[in-house]
């Protein structure tokens, strides 16, 4: 775990909080793919093929209707509504931790509920739930003590602390955009929310017009496409060289200091035990790999799945809630045998079609996306095996089971320069909102690795052992020396020479073999000894079987970044009323909505309060969440404030339902209603709660539509 979802070997500025730990060729792992995708770039900027990925590209945010996005409105709508909140508002407030009210929370566990169903239960999965608390040597052993860090940068003066990426990315942009101030080019501002316009104060203040050269600012350009590639020292170096200082201040900055992610603190009361909040779900499940084994009766291949929180110590959080420091993580661990990463189950998704931007297309500077089957993708070696391919077509399943648009979904592939050294593929799917292209979810085949350290690390064999049917049978070179005579012969060096004749490789040993069957002498060389005489040793052929084969599993790992997929699901889903631009509306699907069904009486009338009782006690009974507004406001008003929350459904108590026990049903997107008795309309909502009801096209035509309230 890995949410931009970066991954290895030196840290490479994991831009956000939301997903697992992936080492880059720097570090980290990348959960934002497009930070500042509203740059622009000159069409003579070119694209240097060591870049993480190529140019940023100019997108315009809409709603689900098409219309442009106003993510500052959409905001207020959020937290007016308490889907979340900042966390601790009334002390000030902490940058990056964010609180989820009654409606956030529903959305989330409904989020969750579809993902257990579609993965956990569909998949037959073996679900843990492993501890936060992570002891040191495990996440040493992991790479994470090491490797999962950014890189901040220090003004002496004031003691403010930047992190060196961020910093570089706005200082030019900032002139970028003076410079096409000073050439009398208009730019369409960016609405920023509340949050942003707060974190800019501390960096770049204002843009001064100044015209640059073109090689400086086709510099600057290129400069961007490749910041999130850029180590410590080499931001240092672009510090240095574009005389990049505090923003606020004018002062020096200290070259890039490596920071840490990862939360520390002390198991216990001696504090001799130093651990971590872990930065991701997956070490526990690797941990426990051999018991799941056992568990699953020995047999392969088999999944675990984890649900649960992570901490990632942000140097900046920004963008809402894409980057946050605690954050909800749904991650999978598929265990594979590496010579059979067949699906059985890949026929059944073959022709779906998914929206991919593979690392080839990358590689030429370019974004354009191609269409195609999976199937085909698999067959023509793009994506690398059908385990991995079966589980993006099934991640593209579940993203627009949520609701998300697909237009507005596309699968990245990593480039050679992203993927840690041990991993095979890598896919992320991504999102398009206000923020750019968000990575919610990365795909990683990550061979042996993980199972591979911790056995290395610990002498604990996290292995399978497979009886085979038919046994191996070949050929090998065996050396045979004499213990009784290397004892006395070597004394304290005697283990040394045996490990030295146990590492001799085959070609070795059959040439070893014709030398002393030509009565040369047998030397090897040991180190520290030099060359050394095995003076009785037999070196012969012979036949060997095998009946159990051992394997090392490897392993592909979807991770699901859920407050990433929560806040870019909402902007898929919103859009105004047009009649009314401030009427904002959520367009949840009914299985994912928070609240399924609003109740509301015609008035304050004493006769309607039975029938309240009885409609939402039958509903509950049914599993259909809902709740009752009996507020003084019209029926118009409490709707639409109800629209705001994304209820899909309405029903009014009028004085028809005193008479004839008949209830209105209202659905949100269309506004058209019918009316039936309670059991009637409750069929039709759990129905359309559970997935499998009629188009509301349909059910206005089977009922007929009502377009009057019976007022006394």
């Amino acid at each position: 775990m890995h949410p931009r979802f970066r991954l290895l070997l030196t840290p490479r500025q994991p831009l956000t909080a939301n997903l697992r730990f992936r080492q880059h060729n720097t570090v980290g792992r990348t959960l934002l793919s497009s930070i500042g995708l509203k740059r622009e770039f000159s069409a003579s900027a070119k694209f240097n093929s060591k870049s993480s990925k190529p140019p940023p590209q100019i997108h315009m945010a809409t709603t689900k209707t098409g219309q442009p996005l106003d993510r500052g409105t959409l905001d207020i709508l959020l937290r007016r509504r308490l889907f979340y909140t900042p966390s601790f508002e009334i002390y000030g407030g902490v940058s990056g931790l964010y609180d989820y009210g009654p409606p956030g929370c529903a959305l989330q566990a409904n989020i969750v509920d579809t993902w257990r169903k579609h993965f956990v239960l569909e998949e037959d999965m073996m679900e843990v739930d492993c501890t936060m608390l992570t002891p040191h040597e495990v996440l040493k052993t992991s790479g994470h003590v090491d490797k999962f860090a950014d890189w901040m940068c220090k003004d002496s003066k004031t003691g403010e602390i930047f992190r060196a990426d961020h910093l570089v990315e706005e200082v030019l942009e900032a002139r970028l955009k003076g410079d096409k101030q000073a050439r009398g080019i208009k730019e369409e501002e960016d609405k920023e929310d509340e949050d942003d316009k707060k974190k800019k104060k501390k960096k770049v203040k204002e843009i001064k017009a100044i015209k640059l050269d073109d090689a400086v600012r086709l510099e600057y350009e290129e400069t961007l496409a490749k910041i999130d590639n850029y180590d410590g020292k080499e931001l240092g170096e672009l510090i240095v060289k574009h005389n990049i200082t505090n923003p606020a201040t004018g002062g020096a900055l200290e070259p890039p200091v490596s920071f840490n992610l990862m939360f520390s603190t002390s198991i216990g009361p001696s504090a001799n035990l130093p651990g971590y909040l872990r930065p991701e779900t997956a070490q526990g499940q690797f941990l426990t790999f051999s018991k799941l084994l056992e568990f699953n009766n020995a047999k392969m291949p088999f999944a675990s799945a984890s649900i649960g929180k992570s901490f990632r110590n942000e140097i900046s959080p920004k963008s809402g809630l894409l980057r946050v420091r605690e954050f909800l993580m749904a991650e999978i661990e598929h265990f594979v045998d590496p010579q059979k990463k067949s699906h059985p189950r890949f026929a059944e998704v073959k022709d779906i079609e998914l929206r991919l931007l593979d690392k080839d297309v990358q590689l030429s500077g370019k974004t354009i996306l191609t269409t195609k089957k999976i199937g085909d993708a698999v067959k023509e070696g793009i994506v690398d095996n059908e385990t991995l391919g079966y589980f993006l077509a099934r991640i593209f399943l579940f993203l627009t089971e949520l609701g998300v648009d697909p237009e507005k979904l596309r699968f990245r592939q990593h480039m050679a320069n992203e993927m840690a050294h041990y991993a095979t593929d890598c896919w992320d799917a991504e999102l398009l909102t206000s923020y750019g292209w968000v990575e919610c979810v990365g795909c990683a085949d990550r061979s042996a690795y993980d199972l591979t350290v911790h056995t290395k690390k610990t002498g604990q064999p996290l292995i399978v052992r497979e009886n085979l049917e038919n046994p191996v049978v070949w050929e090998e070179w065996d050396v045979d020396v004499d213990k009784k005579w290397m004892g006395p012969r070597f004394r304290k060096d005697a283990k040394k020479v045996e490990e030295t004749i146990e590492a001799i490789s085959q070609a070795d040993r059959e040439i070893l073999a014709a030398k002393q069957a030509a009565g040369e002498k047998v030397m090897i060389t040991v180190e520290g000894l030099g060359e050394v005489e095995l003076e009785k040793v037999e070196i012969v052929k012979r036949q060997k079987q095998q009946y159990i084969r051992e394997y090392t599993p490897n392993v592909i790992e979807p991770s699901f970044g859920i407050g990433r997929i929560f806040y870019s699901l909402i902007e898929h889903i919103y859009y105004t009323r047009p009649e009314d631009a401030t009427r904002g509306v959520l367009a949840f699907p009914p299985k994912i909505a928070p609240t399924k069904v609003l109740i509301v009486p015609l008035s304050g009338n004493a006769e309607f309060v039975p029938w309240i009782e009885k409609i939402t006690r039958t509903m509950r009974k049914a599993g259909i969440a809902n709740r009752v507004d009996d507020s003084s406001a019209s029926i118009g008003k409490r709707y639409a404030r109800n629209d705001e929350l994304g209820t899909p459904f309405g029903v009014t108590v009028d004085f028809q339902t005193v008479k004839d026990g008949t209830i209105t049903l209202r659905e949100r997107d269309g506004m058209k209603q019918i009316r039936a008795s309670i059991e009637d309309i409750v069929a039709v909502v759990k129905a359309q709660v559970e997935g499998n009801g009629e188009p509301w096209e349909k059910i206005v035509e089977k009922f007929g539509e009502f377009t009057g309230q019976d007022l006394e």
